[in-house]
């Protein structure tokens, strides 16, 4: 009978809260006071349960596993998860993470519902430790130990489902109350609680593997002493066996650990690639699992930073075919990871043509156009990378990269400085075997390459090699072709590519031409001033006469000068 009202009022509960949450759409159900007043007294019954069943009488287990699976289920719901702890609920919880005394000293026989009271209250624990305010009170109520015993519980000679589920809770709380916590995280590896987790890494269940590994990637991220404590705790190789896995969640988890191990320690990222990791990450850039080809493409990008040896090897190993179909996924984190990971490829010189072979220069052209930021850097980043290689700027030139460098609009500073530097770099290249390529496209290519050619040409060609260009080699007449279009961007194209061109030609004369003479200064007597008989010219003011003298006045001002050229009136009289 007892179950079936506890049950009821659950359903009665939760029956009512939905039907709140339906009429006043997306407001809290709460806020209305009989709702939160039932909710309350709901709880508090169940607390009140909690604390008064601590034997390990088969009567207050079974009430205490009633009572823990009710606010189970109410903690998963995030609107309430306040209120319940408002309640009192974890001091409540915590007292029931370890097993109760028998109820005759030294009687050795099981203990009812043992470890899934425990199992229900790590699980609770765990969903009310998603919401950051509720971290530091679990703790502070003394969870933690408790959690880090249950992680051992294994060790008891007992491979039950029972067993295999508290274990698996306990972790899983872990990774919650230690998320985005650095005190927390420095809790659990002080109370113990990495030894146990690494050990877990072996377990024959994957979904505590996996549980193990969540646990680890949590306590590994930004902590420096427990990366140091994992790896000493001898998790690399088991990790880099999970990351061969079949199993996504578990590879996927395995990665993760890894990748917060080496980030920014550079020591670790030794071991890690002495450890054999680098080719079962490379495959799992092919794996179904599209987060494990993220972590994946990131690790590497990692792996190939400035101080590391092993950008040849990446590549010589299988990596960029797939980088390159990432750019191309629908997910637009994929893209950003692949795009960061090729950037980072392509500071090597041999990489460079590689990754352009392979077809990797479309793609990070196309994803210049992105509104997402940093997607839009790892691109452009990427191609400041091939440009560095000859035998990649007549292709960059040939697809159009030059004029999507210089049209595209870009979100950040950093990539504008970017974008600037690679069509320098370009600049810099035009000349040699690069522009006589370049030329050759200019005569046998089709039209609309051509045309690219002799536009970007116009503006990165040196003023040395305008006569090879535009009229030994006819580039002049393209451009004028462009002008005469019917498109208006053609047209526009031509005319800044021929003001560009015009300029370099100006700047150059300017700059290599003799300076201008001082104006002459022309100095008549005194005999000459307002002289009637030896003026020249004669002005009318007022009435009154007033004799000049023409080459002074040529000599005194511009007005003067256009007023006797004809281009300037004024309301005076000249006889």
């Amino acid at each position: 009978m007892e179950k079936l009202g506890v049950a009821s009022a659950r359903k009665s509960l939760k029956r009512k809260l939905e039907e709140e949450f339906e009429e006043d759409g997306r407001l809290d159900a709460l806020s209305q006071p009989h709702a939160l007043r039932e909710l309350v007294r709901e709880v508090s019954a169940h607390v009140s349960v909690l604390n008064s069943a601590l034997s390990s009488s088969e009567a207050d287990r079974s009430a205490a596993k009633r009572a823990v699976h009710v606010l189970t289920e109410l903690a998963k719901n995030d609107e309430i998860a306040n209120v319940i702890v408002d309640c009192q609920v974890v001091p409540a919880l915590v007292g029931h993470l370890r097993s109760p005394l028998p109820l005759v000293e030294g009687d050795s026989s099981p203990i009812p519902f043992e470890h899934e009271v425990e199992k229900g209250c790590a699980l609770a624990l765990g969903l009310l430790a998603v919401k950051p305010e509720h971290q530091q009170l679990i703790v502070d109520a003394g969870a933690l130990p408790h959690l880090v015993e249950l992680l051992k519980r294994h060790r008891s000679g007992y491979k039950t489902r029972a067993v295999n589920g508290v274990v698996r809770r306990a972790a899983d709380a872990i990774t919650n109350l230690a998320h985005e916590n650095s005190n927390i995280k420095t809790r659990v590896r002080i109370e113990g609680g990495i030894p146990p987790l690494v050990e877990l890494l072996k377990f024959i269940d994957t979904k505590v593997q996996r549980a193990a590994a969540g646990a680890l990637r949590t306590l590994a991220f930004k902590n420096d002493e427990n990366k140091d404590q994992i790896v000493e705790c001898n998790a690399l190789p088991m990790l880099i066996l999970m990351l061969r896995s079949e199993d996504t969640g578990v590879h996927y988890e395995a990665i993760g650990v890894i990748g917060n191990l080496v980030h920014s320690s550079p020591n670790i990222k030794k071991d890690v690639l002495l450890a054999g990791a680098l080719q079962p990450v490379i495959e799992l850039l092919r794996s179904s699992c599209s987060e494990s080809q993220r972590e994946a493409a990131l690790l590497l990008g990692q792996f190939a930073a400035a101080d590391s040896d092993c950008k040849a090897h990446i590549v010589q190993r299988g990596a960029v075919q797939p980088l390159i179909d990432m750019l191309q996924s629908p997910d637009v984190q994929l893209r950003e990871m692949s795009a960061f990971a090729l950037g980072r490829l392509a500071q090597d010189h041999h990489n460079q043509a590689g990754i352009a072979h392979n077809g990797g220069m479309v793609p990070l052209l196309k994803l210049l156009d992105s509104r997402n930021g940093s997607l839009q850097h790892n691109a452009a980043f990427a191609l400041y990378g091939l440009a560095d290689n000859e035998d990649n700027v007549a292709d960059l030139v040939r697809v159009g990269g030059v004029q999507k460098l210089q049209e595209g609009t870009f979100n950040a500073q950093p990539t504008k400085d970017c974008v600037a530097k690679t069509l320098k770099r370009l600049e810099e290249k035009i000349h040699g075997r690069v522009l006589n390529h370049l030329l050759y496209l200019m005569r046998v290519a089709e039209k609309s390459v051509q045309r690219r050619v002799v536009l970007a040409l116009a503006h990165l060609c040196s003023l040395e090699h305008q006569k090879i260009i535009f009229i030994d080699g006819h580039g002049l007449e393209l451009l004028l072709e462009l002008l005469e279009s019917t498109s208006v961007k053609h047209q526009q194209d031509a005319s800044v590519a021929l003001y560009r061109l015009a300029n370099k030609a100006t700047s150059f004369c300017v700059v290599d031409a003799a300076p201008l003479s001082p104006t002459p200064q022309v100095y008549l007597g005194e005999q000459y001033v307002n002289n009637s008989t030896l003026s020249d010219v004669t002005f009318l003011v007022e009435g009154k006469r007033f004799y000049a003298h023409r080459i002074c006045l040529l000599a005194s001002s511009d007005a003067f000068r256009a007023m006797f050229d004809g281009g300037y009136r004024v309301s005076i009289y000249c006889l």
